[in-house]
């Protein structure tokens, strides 16, 4: 039998949002418990909201949107690596000591994923430095995921990562729990919302062991 790991967070009012996004706010427009037929909820969140995927538009205007990323890029074999919690930056040197070669989706696991249940934002979190991004680029890899709200370091200020990465239409995937799963090959599915012409949306993400 196989085994399915659902590596999403799960989006709940007052959740966390990386700094300046928009907060979660979900409410009942129309309740059952006041009369109304059915239950009915208004959901206010930004497009980068928990388990989400970054397209091109989110860096360059005139990049890809979320609503046109091709679907066999979202869906299909994944490798997770794992970093002990000591690193805190993932660059070219820490890529290089695993097998990447040949493989198009690549889920980083750090020691971030502790941190997602957290209610504070934690701005030390580990990230993807700008020459592991384009390590993975020249390794021709086409979606790279990672279990924080970013895979930039904190307000780098030149967003190299995301540039480098989205300049080649290579997907992110940010806010990806990957405490459960062991490192290893999967079956990955990631069906971010079809919001057209968007920057970005939340998905729900899983692995198949």
């Amino acid at each position: 039998m196989s085994r399915i790991y659902d590596i999403s967070v799960p989006i709940r009012s007052g959740g966390l949002v990386y700094p300046g996004n928009p907060e979660i706010d979900i409410t009942l427009q129309q309740a059952v418990a006041k009369g109304a037929s059915a239950n009915v909820s208004t959901i206010r969140f930004g497009s980068h909201t928990g388990t989400h995927a970054d397209a091109a538009r989110h860096f360059f205007d005139d990049g890809q949107p979320v609503d046109k990323i091709p679907l066999e890029r979202l869906i299909g074999p994944a490798r997770l690596v794992s970093f002990s919690d000591d690193v805190r930056s993932v660059g070219a040197g820490e890529l290089r000591k695993h097998k990447l070669n040949g493989h198009k989706r690549v889920l980083l696991r750090t020691r971030n994923s502790a941190l997602l249940s957290r209610n504070d934002f934690v701005r030390d979190y580990t990230y993807l430095a700008p020459d592991g991004a384009q390590y993975l680029v020249d390794q021709g890899v086409e979606l790279v995921g990672i279990d924080y709200l970013s895979i930039e370091q904190f307000h780098s200020g030149h967003h190299r990562t995301h540039r480098t990465l989205l300049e080649r239409s290579v997907v992110i995937v940010e806010g990806l729990d990957l405490s459960a799963p062991p490192s290893g090959e999967y079956h990955f599915i990631c069906l971010p919302l079809r919001i057209e012409g968007c920057d970005g949306a939340p998905a729900r993400a899983v692995l198949i062991a």
